[in-house]
C-alpha cells in the first residue's frame, strides 16, 4: 500500500468496524479510540491498538479534537479517517488535521467548506446548470423570511446553511409556524454546528431522495456509481434504502449521473462523496446537497457494483488512482439495506437504551450484516441510535425484498427496542411492492397504518 501505515478511525460502532476490515485488508495497522462507555465495544478490541480519550460525551470524546490529534501523534498513526458523523464533514477539524502532517481520509477542506455550505452548494449547481429548487440567500429576519415565502409560496422548507442530518428543516404553511421554525432552527443550527444562519427553499410534495455515489482520485478520473433511493425517513434520516431507484428511467439515470459528475469535475473533488437530489412525479430532478463523506447507506452500491468503496476511498487518499474505471461499473442485480436502530417505533422514535441481552444475526445468501454490537453491549443514550446494518442482493426488486423479509424475520435483538418490526411492515406494504415511496410517506402514512400491527409482527 502507497504512503500510509497506521490509520486513527476517529469513529465508533459499526462504520469503525468496517474501516478497520478494509484497512486490514490493505495491510494497513489501525488505532481504534473509544469513550469510557465504549470501553467493551467490538471496534476496541478489533483494532491492533486503542486508546481511551475521554468520558461518554461525545464533545468530551469522541469530538475532542486535540485529544484524538495527541492520540494519532502518540500512537504513530499518520492519517485519520472520520467515518461518518461527528468530524467527518467539518471542514475546520480536516484543515486541522492537515495542519499536522496528517492525512485526512475524505476531501480538502477547501471542499468540504465549499460544499457544506447548502448556498454556495446551490450556486455551484446552479452555474453549472444542474436544477435547483427556487430559495432564499440567508435570511436576516423573520421579516425577511416572511416575505420570501410569500413570494416563493406557500409550504417552504427551513433550512440551516450548516450541518446536515436534517437538523433544523422544517416545513411550514404559513407565517406564524415560519416565525416559530426559523428561531428553532437558527438556535439548533447554532448548537449542533456553530453557525445559526438559515434559508428557505420551495418544498416539493412527496418528493423522492435519490443520491448518486460518486468516487474522485487525484488524476482526475470521476466515475459514478449508479443511484441509491433513500425516500423512506423518518425526521430527515433514512431508514430503508434501495438501488436501483424505482423513481427514474435509465434517461433520467443517465442525466443526474452526468449532473453529479459536472459539480464533482467543477470543484476537482477528490474521494469518495454524494449528489443528492429530489425528484419529483414527473421525473424532473432538482440539486439538494452534496455529502462530501462515506455514507451509511455505501453497502448497497457495493452490493450491486462489487466495488469496495471504503477501501478506494483510503486508497484515494494515499495517492492512488481508482482501482477502475467508468467503463468497469456495470451493476447488477438489487440490494436493499435496512438500518436497525434503537429507537421505538410506537413512541414516536424514542431512543431506547440497555444492555443486548440476546443477539442472533441473519445470515445465507445475498446477506450482509455490518453491525457495531455484540451479546453483551450496552446501548447509550450519548450517541447515534444505529445497532447494525442489514444489506441484501437479489436479481431483481421482488426477490431482494423477499430476502430482506426472510433476513429481517431471522434477526433478533433483546434488551433494546427496534425498528425491525416497522421495516418488516414497510417492506410489506402495497406502497413499497408498487414503488410508491416518497419523503413522507413514512411518517404521515405508513407509521400511522402500522402501528397498531406491531407488536404482532
Amino acid at each position: 500500500m502507497q504512503g500510509l501505515r497506521k490509520v486513527l478511525i476517529a469513529n465508533r460502532g459499526e462504520i469503525a468496524m468496517r474501516i478497520i476490515r478494509a484497512c486490514r485488508e490493505l495491510g494497513i495497522a489501525t488505532v481504534a479510540v473509544f469513550s469510557e462507555a465504549d470501553r467493551d465495544s467490538p471496534h476496541v478490541r478489533f483494532a491492533d491498538e486503542a486508546r481511551e480519550i475521554g468520558p461518554a460525551k461525545p464533545a468530551e470524546s469522541y469530538l475532542n479534537l486535540e485529544r484524538i490529534l495527541a492520540v494519532a501523534a502518540d500512537t504513530g498513526a499518520d492519517a485519520i479517517h472520520p467515518g461518518y458523523g461527528f468530524f467527518a464533514e467539518s471542514a475546520a477539524a480536516a484543515r486541522r488535521i492537515e495542519g499536522r502532517g496528517l492525512v485526512f481520509i475524505g476531501p480538502s477542506s477547501e471542499q468540504i467548506a465549499l460544499m457544506g455550505d447548502k448556498l454556495e452548494a446551490r450556486r455551484v449547481a446552479e452555474r453549472l446548470q444542474v436544477p435547483t429548487l427556487g430559495g432564499t440567500q440567508a435570511l436576516e429576519s423573520s421579516d425577511a423570511a416572511i416575505e420570501a415565502a410569500k413570494r416563493i409560496g406557500f409550504p417552504v422548507i427551513v433550512k440551516p446553511v450548516a450541518g446536515g442530518g436534517g437538523i433544523g428543516n422544517a416545513v411550514v404553511s404559513d407565517p406564524v409556524a415560519l416565525e416559530r421554525a426559523t428561531t428553532l432552527a437558527a438556535r439548533l443550527s447554532q448548537q449542533a454546528f456553530g453557525r445559526g444562519t438559515v434559508y428557505l427553499e420551495r418544498f416539493l410534495p412527496q418528493a423522492r431522495h435519490v443520491e448518486v455515489q460518486i468516487v474522485a482520485d487525484q488524476f482526475g478520473t470521476v466515475v459514478a456509481l449508479g443511484e441509491r433511493e433513500c425516500s423512506l425517513q423518518r425526521r430527515y434520516q433514512k431508514l430503508v434504502e434501495e438501488t436501483p431507484s424505482t423513481a427514474i428511467d435509465d434517461v433520467v439515470r443517465a442525466e443526474m449521473a452526468a449532473a453529479a459528475l459536472r459539480i464533482a469535475k467543477a470543484i476537482g473533488y477528490r474521494s469518495v462523496g454524494t449528489i443528492e437530489f429530489l425528484v419529483d412525479a414527473e421525473k424532473r430532478f432538482y440539486f439538494l446537497e452534496m455529502n462530501t463523506r462515506i455514507q451509511v447507506e455505501h453497502p448497497v452500491t457495493e452490493m450491486v457494483t462489487g466495488i469496495d468503496l471504503v477501501r478506494e476511498q483510503i486508497q484515494i487518499a494515499a495517492g492512488v488512482p481508482l482501482s477502475f474505471t467508468e467503463k468497469d461499473v456495470k451493476p447488477r442485480g438489487h440490494a436493499i439495506e435496512c438500518r436497525i436502530c434503537s429507537e421505538d417505533p410506537l413512541k414516536n422514535f424514542l431512543p431506547s437504551s440497555g444492555k443486548i441481552t440476546d443477539l442472533k444475526l441473519p445470515g445465507g445468501p445475498g446477506v450482509r450484516v455490518d453491525s457495531g454490537i455484540e451479546l453483551g453491549s450496552s446501548v447509550t443514550m450519548h450517541y447515534d441510535s444505529l445497532l447494525c446494518k442489514v444489506i441484501v442482493w437479489d436479481k431483481d426488486r421482488d426477490l431482494a425484498t423477499a430476502r430482506m423479509r426472510r433476513a429481517l424475520s431471522e434477526l433478533h435483538i433483546g434488551g433494546v427496542k427496534t425498528t425491525r418490526d416497522l421495516e418488516l411492515a414497510i417492506l410489506g406494504s402495497q406502497e413499497w411492492r408498487d414503488g410508491r415511496i416518497h419523503t413522507r410517506l413514512l411518517e404521515e402514512e405508513l407509521l400511522t397504518r402500522f402501528r397498531s400491527s406491531l407488536g404482532q409482527l
